[in-house]
């Protein structure tokens, strides 16, 4: 079985043969929910892809640890980066589409506020996005994930204009009513790749036509037409056939 994995939260991961405190959040959950003891091992990251094997050598208290570090691991970084630009589905399958972006791999995620969602964040969304990164994280541990994927601040469609404009890559609306096949795109030569997942209620006209004007391509996924909140994830299994992310 797969050793538990927990955050690093204090800057650099300590050195191999150190002998650290492990303490807070993180701790208290190694300690209160998975029940490490001494002598068992679990793997600290950074969330930038790169752990260490670390060893229990004590229970100081709930939210407390002593460890011993072992030897490092990474894992390379995927290629071609993935952003999901992720417009805000309804309330029960938000933290969902969190969930499964994250084990599908996704580098970044943009919560956007589309036309046509039904969820308005409006001056909910501080708390909004703390709950995606909160999510993010959780998610990347449960998958055995090096990096943790960054969410950003809520995005307007004139910001995910700019972001499909600035990128250095392949940008694809996943659009129920577009003829192009998503498999068609050369995404293997491309730097990064930005996914526009649209709301339950579709992409509207002016956002196909604003974010194909900014560069991007509208594309068809495959024959089904996809929640929102599972849509990122079959995009991005396609993208690790598609390319050397898998």
């Amino acid at each position: 079985m797969s050793l538990p994995v927990f955050l690093w939260s204090c800057g650099e991961l300590p050195a191999r043969g150190t002998e650290v405190e492990f303490t807070g959040p993180e701790a208290r959950h190694a300690v209160t929910v998975k029940r490490l003891a001494i002598g068992e091992q679990f793997l600290l990251i950074d969330g930038r892809g790169t752990g260490v094997i670390a060893t229990v050598t004590a229970v100081d208290a709930k939210d407390k640890l002593r460890v011993s570090v072992g030897e490092g691991v990474d894992k390379r970084a995927r290629k071609p980066r993935v952003t999901v630009v992720q417009a805000i589905p309804k309330s029960e399958r938000a933290e969902l589409a969190v969930d499964l972006a994250t084990q599908g791999g996704a580098d970044r995620i943009v919560p956007w506020q589309a036309e046509r969602c039904i969820a308005k964040w409006g001056g909910k969304a501080e708390k909004a996005v703390a709950k995606w990164r909160n999510q993010a994280l959780a998610a990347a541990k449960q998958s055995r994930r090096f990096s943790v994927p960054e969410v950003t601040e809520l995005a307007t469609s004139a910001e995910v204009a700019e972001l499909i404009r600035g990128g250095d890559g392949v940008a694809v609306l996943l659009h129920e009513e577009a003829s192009v096949p998503f498999a068609s795109l050369n995404y293997r030569a491309a730097a990064e790749v930005v996914l526009v997942i649209g709301p339950e209620g579709g992409l509207s006209p002016d956002e196909v036509a604003r974010f194909t004007e900014a560069g991007a391509q509208a594309v068809r996924l495959g024959p089904e037409v996809l929640r929102t909140a599972s849509a990122a994830l079959v995009a991005l299994s396609a993208l690790g056939v598609l390319t050397d992310r898998w």
